[in-house]
């Protein structure tokens, strides 16, 4: 793993452990020192505030009810077959940018409480992931990366500090990741969800729906390994290249690299590859991650 190419900072499991005390002892400074000169407004400092709004309880709908037709449009609108965003012009569109408010909105009229079928569910959850991704980004745009705005001591991270609220509850964008859909058995999941990288799968520009879910969820997981940042494969050294979400979330797939390649082998792009990915003698490698913004020039 090259310098530039750093541990998923999504994944609580995957920090650097020999950065972990130096880390503590200044975050334990440096939150001192920001308490003190902000005068304790830990979310000024810190976050932004909550997405979406608080509706009574009479309100409130199963997740099967919730309306995802403005996220469709304006993923048809904003974003192309390669999942790159308009950032430019979104942003620039007061219309727009109140229209994926009022999603954002429509969103939080979800119920966790309220029975729903499991693709509804899905759908729901990786919506409402991606939906607060791009709003983060329009909060901050321009800019060139997420991780620009991934704070790891001391101030803003988009991951943990831009809430949705939901059934009246705050989910952090990694509460939906690790709290909801990973513990849904689902690992297409990975394929689905997008952190604004190039480095991720694209950004599918139209809304996830219970009814389609399979569709969509096999259509993006097969583009994901079409893409040459994602996977390659060596046939002379009988060597495969895997997106280093593979190296973080390979548990989700299957408890050993063997099992992994087993998982993922009818979604490789030639049977050349796919008839590698399960034999006994291929070996591993993982590529560098693409942070730079999944963005239109």
């Amino acid at each position: 793993m090259s310098e530039n190419q750093l541990p998923n900072p999504a994944d609580p499991g995957s920090a650097e452990s020999f950065r972990r005390p130096f880390l503590m002892s200044v975050g334990f400074i440096g939150a001192a020192v920001a308490f003190t000169f902000l005068g304790g407004r830990g979310e000024e400092a810190n976050g932004k505030p909550p997405l979406g709004r608080t509706w009574k309880s009479s309100e409130l709908v199963s997740l099967d009810a919730i309306d995802h037709a403005a996220w469709d449009e304006l993923l048809r609108d904003y974003v192309d077959g390669q999942g790159l965003v308009d950032y430019k012009r979104w942003k620039a569109s007061s219309e727009d940018v109140a229209k994926l408010d009022g999603y954002l909105d429509e969103l939080s009229r979800g119920s966790t409480q309220v029975e729903a079928g499991r693709e509804a569910r899905l759908a729901f959850w990786i919506n409402a992931y991606n939906a607060v991704t791009v709003k983060g980004i329009l909060q901050v745009y321009p800019t060139t990366s997420i991780r620009n705005h991934t704070a790891k001591v001391v101030g803003y991270n988009i991951w943990n500090d831009l809430p949705l609220r939901v059934g009246g509850e705050g989910f952090s964008l990694n509460d939906i990741e690790h709290k909801i859909l990973r513990k849904m058995g689902e690992p297409r999941i990975h394929f689905a969800i997008v952190c604004a990288s190039i480095g991720c799968p694209r950004l599918l520009n139209e809304a996830y729906v219970s009814g389609r879910l399979e569709e969509q969820l096999a259509g993006n997981a097969t583009h994901f390994f079409a893409q040459p940042q994602n996977f390659r494969f060596d046939a002379q050294q009988n060597k495969v290249y895997l997106s280093s979400i593979l190296e973080w979330f390979g548990k989700d797939f299957g408890p050993t690299k063997a099992a992994v390649l087993q998982k993922v082998a009818p979604l490789l792009p030639s049977g050349e590859a796919r008839a590698a990915a399960l034999s006994d003698g291929v070996s591993v490698a993982y590529l560098d991650y693409d942070w730079n913004l999944n963005q239109q020039n």
